[in-house]
């Protein structure tokens, strides 16, 4: 039976490939966004655990909205606006494909930067979007492109994934949030705010969500992937009643609803007296692990190798001169270090600059010492020819 011709459009990930690779004990691996199993909040989820064995409404079917309870939770911890909403999804990533089947037909424009994340391009690669990007600064986006193609390509969305971009790791300015919420209501475009790394901050303030300059004309997508576990598979989507409604119908289809008892057990989780400190305990041990990676590439790179500092989520991005980054990931792999090269995360893998994204989350300090001693001597050997 033939696959259907949205499908044939996707290319196989590579990451899904080189995790496949990286699985090997042997292999140190800076390649996926993979949080360290030792954070697993265990312990803070055992009383809830033992509990669920006393709460059989939670196993029949339930709300293709969520858990009750745990909507009323989400409401508060988000502090939404009145006329506002939560959902819950098996995965934030659920929470954007529910959107790309819900208001993007074939042919549709979707602006997003370059690089973006590639779980984003796949999803809108399956609706068969037309996918625009604009260049990235340290700031953000770059604005001048933006509205730019804001003004010419009349996108029904953008977007963006502001807080500890994946896969660079840039922070937006709040300016520059200030400034795209504000084009986003001018030229009436959604803000598709994706928020997966924001409680992974290590360093500095935290700053106000660009949806939070433009409510009414974004959806936020959040993760517990990264805080509590991947496993668990829950995510959130919030944002008008109205723009929610058609995810709800499409999401009824899709998988009736999340699972309850694990809607349940996050709860427990999320009410926890000690899951702040629980937070604090992450970034701490992020913290201490991105500053190693950062000091052994700062001190053992070839010069003209380009690093910029991050102020927490999972990723550091590695910008190199001109040459084959992916010849360079399979030489780097069969020496037992996966990271990932740029062009996977570009609509046009032509115009992807050399870079690499790597990661710092899943490694022990050893680890990445090892991992940057390796990239260090391949680069120089692979730059040199």
């Amino acid at each position: 039976m033939e696959i259907a011709q949205s499908l044939q459009q996707i290319q196989s990930s590579y990451i899904r490939e080189i995790l496949s690779a990286a699985s090997d004990k042997n292999v140190i691996s800076l390649a996926g966004g993979l949080p360290d199993a030792k954070t697993f909040p265990i312990e803070l989820m055992k009383p809830t655990l033992e509990s669920l064995a006393d709460m059989p409404e939670v196993f029949q079917y339930g709300s293709t909205a969520g858990y009750g309870p745990l909507l009323t939770h989400l409401t508060k911890r988000f502090q939404l606006p009145d006329n506002h909403s939560v959902m819950v999804c098996t995965g934030s990533q659920q929470g954007l494909d529910l959107i790309a089947r819900a208001y993007v037909n074939p042919g549709d424009t979707v602006v997003m930067e370059a690089p973006s994340y590639l779980g984003a391009m796949q999803v809108f690669g399956l609706v068969q979007a037309n996918m625009v990007t604009v260049s990235q600064t340290e700031l953000g986006p770059d604005l001048k492109q933006l509205e730019q193609c804001f003004k010419e390509q009349s996108p029904k969305m953008f977007y963006a994934v502001p807080d500890f971009h994946n896969p660079t790791g840039v922070c937006w300015a709040i300016e520059t949030r200030k400034k795209v919420a504000q084009l986003c209501i001018d030229y009436g475009v959604a803000l598709i705010e994706d928020a997966p790394y924001r409680e992974l901050r290590f360093s500095g303030e935290a700053i106000d969500l660009v949806s939070d300059f433009c409510p009414d004309n974004s959806i936020v997508l959040r993760s517990f992937s990264k805080i509590a576990s991947p496993g668990l598979r829950l995510g959130a989507v919030s944002g008008k009643l109205s723009y929610l409604e058609p995810m709800i119908k499409v999401k009824q289809g899709a998988d009736l609803h999340s699972s309850v008892p694990m809607q349940a057990l996050l709860l427990g989780l999320l009410e926890n007296d000690n899951f702040d400190q629980h937070i604090d305990n992450i970034r701490a041990l992020y913290k201490q692990r991105y500053q190693k990676l950062y000091s052994e590439l700062e001190s053992k790179l070839p010069k003209n190798c380009e690093l910029k500092s991050v102020d927490g989520g999972m990723f550091v991005w590695l910008t190199l001169p001109t040459c084959d980054t992916f010849d360079l990931a399979k030489v780097l792999l069969s020496k037992g270090v996966a990271v990932v090269p740029s062009p996977v995360f570009y609509p046009n893998a032509d115009s992807a600059e050399a870079a690499l994204r790597l990661n710092f989350t899943n490694s022990t300090l050893e680890e990445l010492e090892k991992a940057v001693d390796c990239l260090a001597a391949e680069l120089k050997e692979f730059l040199g020819k």
